[in-house]
């Protein structure tokens, strides 16, 4: 991988957006101090994850936005893009399919700064192992910041043995490495975990076994209650079917006998009615009789 392109836009002293080609070959900026050759480094530094101020030479990481001027006003963000001609075919698996790779970093004040890899939203630690695996990042040795050959001559061996990693470019793999023992430390935590979840599931298999049995036996006497009130209604209802049987046969013998009444009734009545009739002749012939007596 090469890098092609590196565009600044409101980073530190770049106000307007301002693209540096780096062809092949040697490529040189000179100028006088002050006027920016320190930010284009870091730019190169900030894209590629590094996440220190003080690598920044600022108190925080929104520092390196453009502040404003006398005759410029302050910008809202920073933005740094760099082009890398990827026809190669080294980049990692998940950058490798396109020619080139654009790395874009934006911040924005209050809000933190993002990464985007061909216009895909990726993580900074995709970005930091993307540039760790091509023997490069924010910490090669590659990328002298001011003050760094006096930090080399004066460093321990511990500092030296990894900026000799960094330059033998295999920094990437013990970044892998130092992952890897992280997701197997995290695994091994997960897998405390599972056992911790497999002895409460066991506990409530224990409780859910019980109240299992309890439901059956629930259930069965359920099924006998059933089965007793079902026996309980029927008798009751044969009872008084008995009852209404007999009441039914009370009522027709009553029916019977009041109706035999009503005929009796009737022939008394009549019998009153012709004894009615035959009683006037009879005072006449008792009255005829009464008075031949005298």
């Amino acid at each position: 991988m090469r890098l092609v392109r590196l565009r600044l836009n409101g980073f530190k002293s770049f106000v307007d957006p301002t693209d540096l080609m780096i062809l092949e070959g040697l490529t040189g900026v000179v100028g006088p101090n002050g006027c920016g050759k320190s930010n284009l480094l870091e730019a190169l530094r900030w894209v590629m994850g590094e996440n220190r101020p003080s690598a920044m030479r600022g108190g925080g990481m929104e520092d390196v936005i453009f502040n404003g001027s006398g005759g410029r006003g302050a910008r809202h963000f920073a933005e740094v893009s760099l082009v890398i001609d990827n026809a190669d075919r080294l980049a990692p698996s998940g950058f490798n399919d396109a020619d080139t790779i654009e790395v874009v970093r934006r911040i924005t004040r209050d809000a933190g700064s993002a990464y985007k890899a061909n216009a895909k939203d990726v993580r900074a630690r995709d970005i930091q192992m993307l540039f760790a695996d091509a023997s490069t990042g924010s910490h090669s040795p590659a990328l002298v910041r001011q003050g760094q050959i006096t930090e080399l001559i004066n460093a321990k061996p511990k500092a030296r043995r990894m900026i000799l990693e960094e330059a033998a470019g295999i920094s990437g793999l013990y970044a892998r490495r130092h992952e890897a023992e992280l997701r197997l430390s995290a695994a091994e935590a997960n897998l405390l975990r599972v056992d911790d979840v497999l002895e409460g599931l066991a506990q409530q298999v224990s409780t859910l076994t019980r109240q299992a049995r309890q439901a059956a036996s629930y259930r069965e006497i359920g099924v006998e209650l059933r089965r007793a009130e079902g026996m309980l209604l029927y008798r009751r209802w044969r009872e008084a079917e008995v009852a209404r049987a007999a009441a039914e046969f009370g009522l027709r013998q009553r029916l019977s006998g009041a109706a035999q009444a009503e005929l009796a009734a009737r022939a008394a009545g009549k019998g009153r009615e012709a004894a009615e009739a035959a009683l006037p002749p009879l005072r006449e012939e008792e009255a005829v009789a009464a008075a031949i007596l005298q």
